[in-house]
């Protein structure tokens, strides 16, 4: 146990046994036989390595009761295996806390995952798929207003959405797998926000479409359509641009974009697939974007990133109902006793960042 979980805590941070070891003051030869549970670190050689891989020294004791199933990541060629890596250890461990906190109430407040209903058993035209979208939103009673929070709505829903911190090369595009019954999403924290939104609409797409897609159609681009279909509605879009558009102006774009979301390019998408505007007036628009530079940064303020306070909510509700005791909503937190404490109690300036 101790040397599977010091292995998995290694490739989250992306430490080689060489690293490590320089860190903990013992030789890489050490380290090995920890993680094959051939020897075991005195305290004070575990408190460093605890501090070098910025993990309480419990994490090391905790039971290993999950595996992450059903792994499919979104990722461009040049993802290495090691960032593969330190993203999958970086999720799993997440993803215990998770499930750990979930063993601990009697009555867990979050639902499990039950995917809607869809009318459809076999999918085999794109345009089908404004229709799953529009069923989505009504069984999940959305309306066609903007979304405020994707993230809150997958995880009222029972999907687990998890942000890492480990990407900062943008190579990897997001990430889908399971623990048991419950369905995970994974995006960076790197990412701007309309990417993020995106994403995990295109990741419930792959969740909701599994098994229902004629194989007439390429599932990335179901999905992708689904994902701009559920972020935009149809009535939504066609009653902000019209019926029919010989142009789109770029400050329109963006204030749809700020409305929704969705990227300036998506919302381009949008119109095209919904016949707004005709496929050539989108490549005239793709021209324009890359002339402009706008295809790697689009112009103005970034949409705001999705953030997530479910997990620290529910673990300060198990606090205050008698559920977790100080130390243990301490340890799910990752943070030290003391510090927790003075979250707890407001004592900090920087309380709210916690």
């Amino acid at each position: 146990m101790f040397g599977e979980r010091l292995k998995r805590a290694r490739s989250a941070v992306g430490l080689t046994m060489k690293e490590l070891a320089f860190q903990a003051g013992v030789s890489a030869n050490m380290i090995k036989k920890y993680e094959h549970n051939q020897s075991m670190p005195s305290s004070g050689v575990l408190i460093k390595i605890s501090r070098a891989l910025n993990v309480r020294s419990e994490y090391f004791f905790r039971p290993a009761k999950y595996e992450l199933d059903k792994i499919e990541y979104r990722k461009h060629s040049t993802a290495s295996p090691k960032l593969l890596r330190r993203i999958k250890a970086d999720v799993l461990e997440q993803a215990e806390r998770w499930m750990e906190l979930t063993d601990l109430w009697p009555n867990f407040p979050v639902q499990k995952c039950i995917t809607p209903t869809l009318s459809f058993d076999v999918i085999d035209d794109y345009q089908q798929l404004e229709e799953v979208a529009d069923q989505v939103r009504s069984q999940w009673e959305l309306g066609s207003q903007p979304i405020v929070s994707i993230i809150d709505v997958l995880e009222s829903k029972g999907i687990l959405v998890i942000v890492t911190d480990v990407d900062t090369t943008s190579k990897f595009d997001g990430l889908q797998a399971s623990i048991g019954t419950t369905p995970i999403i994974v995006i960076s924290s790197k990412w701007p926000g309309d990417r993020q939104r995106f994403t995990l609409a295109h990741e419930l797409g792959h969740l909701l479409l599994e098994g229902k897609l004629s194989a007439s159609l390429e599932e990335e681009k179901a999905c992708n359509r689904f994902a701009g279909a559920f972020l935009f509605p149809q009535n939504s879009v066609r009653r902000i641009l019209g019926n029919s558009r010989k142009h789109l102006e770029p400050k329109e774009l963006y204030l749809l974009k700020m409305d929704y979301g969705l990227s300036m390019m998506a919302c381009v998408y949008r119109a095209t697939d919904l016949g707004i505007i005709s496929p050539a007036k989108r490549k005239e628009m793709f021209l324009l974007f890359s002339a402009h530079q706008w295809r790697n940064m689009e112009p103005g303020e970034p949409y705001p990133i999705e953030k997530t306070t479910t997990f620290k909510q529910l673990v300060y509700r198990g606090l205050g109902e008698g559920i977790l005791s100080e130390s243990k909503a301490a340890e799910l937190l990752g943070m030290s006793v003391i510090n927790f404490h003075r979250s707890r109690k407001l004592e900090s300036s920087n309380a709210d960042s916690y």
